[in-house]
């Protein structure tokens, strides 16, 4: 595995930059976000990497930021998402990302080319949980109080379904609560926006 490599940017393109390292020249599939971020042609540049076997063809990707390089291993781990369209994904900032995510935003998903409805609905599915352990790392917040948010969102969801929701109207009504909130105020907020 290839973890990260440092040369002369010797060239970008729409999709790509070109790498030398010690005489050798690397083509790093590159999100446009990362693209951007990888300073000038002519200068040194230090970025992360992820390789991409498959049994006729090995991609190489960068990345300016292990944030983006996380949320690249999260997108390809979903069903009919592929490289390709896990860096059209990534055009969009990882922040803006797991934002969506754990708001559950199907719409931000679907404005992306190659996205429809059922795989933006199934990269937030697949990914909200995961979403949110990265992020909670991130923050510094512990295991135990990730444990007890998770629990609180549950019991939310399982009250809202005890006064006569389905499950995908109890989960659209949680969409975007902070999941440190106790059980009573998520469930209050669910049944405001509801009325509202």
């Amino acid at each position: 595995m290839i973890d990260r490599i440092r040369g002369t940017l010797v060239a970008k393109g729409p999709e790509s930059a070109v790498v030398e390292v010690g005489g050798i020249g690397l083509r790093l599939e590159m999100s446009s976000h990362s693209l951007r971020q990888s300073g000038p042609v002519g200068e040194e540049a230090a970025l992360l990497t992820y390789l991409h076997v498959r049994e006729d063809d090995l991609q190489l990707f960068g990345f300016t930021s292990e944030e983006e390089r996380n949320l690249f291993r999260l997108l390809i781990g979903v069903s009919k998402i592929g490289p390709r369209l896990a860096l059209t994904t990534l055009s969009r900032r990882p922040a803006e990302l797991r934002r969506a995510i754990a708001s559950g935003d199907v719409a931000l998903f679907q404005s992306i080319p190659g996205i429809g409805k059922k795989t933006a609905e199934r990269v937030i599915l697949e990914l909200r949980e995961k979403v949110g352990e990265v992020a909670a790392v991130a923050a510094g917040v512990t295991e135990e109080e990730l444990a007890d948010s998770a629990g609180n969102l549950a019991t939310a969801r399982a009250a809202l379904e005890g006064l006569g929701l389905t499950p995908p109207e109890a989960e659209g009504l949680l969409a975007g609560q902070d999941p440190t909130n106790s059980v009573n105020e998520m469930v209050r907020q669910a049944l405001s926006k509801r009325r509202g």
